[in-house]
């Protein structure tokens, strides 16, 4: 059996289980970790291997941006998906390894993701309610009909993201996620 028909079995079989739990967001998910340990199977029964490697490709700017290749090959073939990350260096609450370290495990999740067509769109962020209803909101003056639907942060969930914020997450964050109100949004910049 050629590579490629490998990948394309591989892919229709792979399951990976969502061992980790996002405690603000409240949803599990998936690490690169787990995806390694749920490809080992399929070394033996295909006679392949799978391998990720990284590198610096443009180090002189604001956010070094890192790529991962994700490599499956038999020996013979390989096959290569490619992700590209940036290096957040000005991330609070974190040490310089831990910047390149959380850059790294997001490229190879994304490569190994891209080369074994997991979908995470289960995982993100934007399509979890967050234990709550949805909530109808449009933008005047917009077309509304495909908006997505956000989540609000309040005075009774405001302390989950001051948490997020103290351990090193970023208000942009916050805001790309949620619907913030300007009150809101100065008391978490406020502590």
């Amino acid at each position: 059996m050629k590579l490629h028909e490998k990948l394309s079995l591989i892919q229709s079989e792979f399951k990976a289980k969502k061992s980790r739990f996002n405690n603000f967001g409240k949803y599990n998910f998936r690490s690169a970790e787990d995806i390694l340990e749920a490809l080992k199977p399929y070394n033996q029964q295909h006679k392949v291997y799978f391998t990720v490697s990284e590198k610096i490709v443009l180090a002189d700017t604001e956010f070094p941006i890192m790529e991962s290749i994700a490599t499956i090959s038999d020996g013979t073939d390989a096959i290569q998906a490619v992700a590209i990350v940036g290096v957040d260096l000005n991330q609070k609450g974190m040490q310089m390894p831990q910047k390149f370290g959380s850059a790294s495990s997001y490229g190879k999740k994304y490569a190994l993701g891209n080369l074994l067509l997991i979908d995470d769109t289960a995982d993100a962020d934007a399509t979890n309610s967050h234990g709550k209803g949805a909530i109808n909101r449009t933008i005047p003056g917009a077309n509304n009909a495909n908006a997505k639907v956000k989540p609000e942060i309040t005075d009774a969930n405001i302390d989950k993201a001051k948490k997020f914020l103290s351990n090193g997450g970023k208000i942009e964050t916050l805001q790309q996620t949620y619907l913030i109100s300007n009150d809101i949004l100065n008391k978490l910049k406020n502590g």
